[in-house]
């Protein structure tokens, strides 16, 4: 199988491939469960991306299990039903012409620090090197066109962002970077929790991510 953070694939058996990897991983590390969460990759050099089919269970992925739509909204090749949270794919990649990939997951520190009106804050040089920064939205029904737009105008500034009582989407040029970024998102917010137990409110990264780049 090829490894997750081995940079672009170049065709849809390869992202495919990929993704069936990122789903395996997540549900391993605990960051989704069952057929929560949705992957997708954009075809490199077109209008289309792979995403994962309606109710399909990240760590079962098959490649049956994938739908292949355009920027449009068509479904194009693949499973027939796509994930119930599609849109949320599709209104990204209309505004992030530089995103390749897209994952899309529950972490359930992200999840809880924001619903307790916490701040997720970046601690270490990865936090701050792969998140740099956090878009939100506020709570919107899944697959609804209200959090596929507001997920998209907040991914026009941010490669993270945080859906408020749901889960996070992160976006890469590639898959694994895409997974690297969701998980340096709850790695952080794991982080701020422990620091909240302890009464630590202030603590954070002590350079700016433009800053902390340049010495990575």
């Amino acid at each position: 199988m090829q490894q997750v953070g081995m940079g672009q694939a170049t065709t849809v058996e390869g992202l495919v491939e990929q993704l069936i990897d990122v789903g395996a991983t997540a549900v391993r590390r605990g960051f989704v469960l069952a057929s929560g969460g949705n992957l997708s990759a954009r075809l490199p050099g077109s209008e289309q991306f792979v995403v994962t089919g309606k109710g399909t269970w990240l760590d079962r992925l098959t490649p049956k299990d994938f739908t292949v739509m355009n920027l449009a909204g068509e479904i194009v090749g693949g499973n027939p039903a796509p994930s119930s949270e599609w849109k949320l794919h599709q209104r990204t990649y209309q505004v992030r012409a530089d995103a390749n990939a897209i994952v899309h997951m529950h972490p359930q520190h992200a999840v809880l620090v924001d619903a307790l009106g916490h701040e997720i804050r970046l601690l270490t040089l990865d936090h701050t090197v792969y998140v740099r920064s956090i878009g939100r939205t506020d709570f919107y029904p899944n697959g609804s066109d209200e959090l596929a737009d507001t997920a998209a105008e907040q991914a026009k500034e941010h490669n993270c962002v945080l859906l408020a009582h749901h889960g996070c989407s992160a976006l890469g040029e590639d898959v694994g970077m895409a997974f690297r970024r969701a998980m340096n998102l709850e790695e952080a917010a794991t982080a701020t929790y422990r620091a909240l137990l302890l009464g630590d409110r202030t603590t954070r990264f002590p350079v700016t991510a433009d800053e902390a780049i340049q010495h990575a």
